[in-house]
């Protein structure tokens, strides 16, 4: 008893977001993914307290640490001081590090994080940017939003005239040596290697499922797949 919670331990975010709790179940009660999904971080944090390693082990492959928004309307509202959204992170962080990730449909989605958001820092040097956002994968954004994205320069430019090139202000280019400067703080602490991990085990369980290794088709598949259970 206890591995899993003494790995969870190890983040400063379990240390600082589960001090005293008492199960008095506000957080559940401000918690707007409470409302919509199967989904009560007082149940979490008190499966975490409980260190044992079944029941913690069942929370890494489930489904359930994927619903939090990361709101932390949970932080400022807990009488104690936890935060069980630092919890909630801590235990996706060594879900991902253990590769129980891919035994969720929500957590298999790692992967087109990791392939979008991730990728384009260590390209661009910004999670997102108008022409990063494909109209055919984002169609909630309605029609307006393909204009924008085939007139980006001159619609942005109205904003700044640098948009995407050299020169200062918001969506400039970011320079060679600014980028060389964050791919090497990637590698330094480990960020470079936490991706090459979400590749592997994403390959790994591509594989399981019938597809020829982590590709394209895998990755739209984890990004478009409802199974229509998350309630």
């Amino acid at each position: 008893m206890g591995k899993y919670y003494d790995m969870l331990m190890e983040d400063i975010r379990m240390r600082e977001g589960m001090k005293a709790c008492m199960n008095c179940g506000v957080c559940t009660a401000v918690c707007p993914a409470a409302e919509f999904y199967n989904y009560d971080p007082r149940q979490i944090v008190s499966t975490v307290q409980t260190q044992d390693d079944d029941a913690i082990e069942r929370l890494l492959r489930s489904e359930t640490i994927w619903y939090c928004g990361e709101c932390m309307s949970c932080r400022p509202r807990c009488p104690r001081g936890n935060t069980p959204g630092y919890v909630i992170q801590a235990l996706r962080t060594l879900s991902q590090k253990l590769g129980f990730f891919v035994e969720s449909e929500k957590g298999r989605q790692q992967i087109a994080l990791k392939r979008t958001v991730g990728d384009n820092i260590l390209r661009t040097g910004y999670c997102l940017t108008p022409r990063l956002i494909n109209p055919d994968l984002h169609q909630e954004q309605g029609p307006v939003w393909r204009w924008i994205y085939d007139n980006d320069k001159e619609v942005y430019g109205r904003f700044n005239p640098h948009y995407m090139e050299e020169g200062p202000g918001a969506l400039r280019r970011i320079s060679d040596d600014a980028m060389a400067e964050i791919r090497s703080i990637f590698e330094e602490t480990g960020g470079a290697a936490f991706f090459d991990r979400i590749e592997e085990c994403s390959d790994r369980k591509a594989r399981e499922l019938g597809f020829d290794g982590a590709n394209d088709e895998y990755v739209m598949y984890t990004y478009t797949t409802n199974s229509d259970t998350h309630h």
